[in-house]
């Protein structure tokens, strides 16, 4: 029997989870990911997260406590999304290049009818980016599921001069501070 809930789709945050020894099943949650006027990008990842658990937790009415995430890239206070055709993915890399962005996820865990969450911040540096290799990046498909258009566990390392923070927040799921929420409910992680 699971003690958690993964209210996410995503192979990587199933990964991650998994990496630390936790119990969960996974549902995908679909809500509307549109960022609101003049929202910040912190309180856009967390609103998302907590959106995420709690529709998770409705879902599956269930005694178990949902997690939800939700990372985004940001760049000169500018919410990167997921690249939508190969220019989208070209402008978002010459954005990156030669220069340090964020990396912001909520994280959220619906437990009892009460939601907690946290927002972390990892700041990545790029290294200048040649526009050929940017082309070369776009055709290995990687680019394209990933918020600002990289994937830092895969093809897309080679791009990243220096990160200060979490490195499993820029992947999608801060593990340290994930495991800090599942403690205050009792859910184990380290279990076989």
């Amino acid at each position: 029997m699971p003690d958690l809930i993964l209210a996410s789709a995503s192979p990587r945050r199933k990964e991650l989870l998994a990496q630390i020894g936790v119990v969960f099943e996974q549902c995908n949650v679909d809500i509307d990911e549109t960022v609101l006027p003049a929202e910040r990008p912190e309180d856009y990842v967390r609103r998302l997260a907590c959106e995420k658990s709690q529709q998770g937790s409705q879902q599956n009415a269930s005694q178990w406590a949902v997690l939800g995430a939700d990372t985004t890239v940001v760049v000169d206070g500018k919410i990167l999304g997921k690249p939508v055709s190969k220019e989208d993915s070209l402008v978002m890399l010459k954005q990156l290049s030669g220069r340090t962005h964020q990396v912001m996820t909520g994280v959220a865990l619906t437990y009892q009818g009460q939601t907690d969450s946290q927002v972390v911040v990892t700041h990545v540096t790029f290294k200048t980016l040649d526009p050929v290799l940017c082309q070369r990046y776009w055709q290995t498909g990687e680019p394209c599921d990933k918020a600002g258009g990289y994937g830092i566990q895969g093809f897309g390392a080679v791009f990243v001069e220096k990160i200060e923070g979490s490195y499993s927040n820029v992947v999608g799921l801060p593990l340290a501070e994930t495991a800090e929420l599942l403690c205050k409910t009792g859910i184990k992680f380290w279990q076989h």
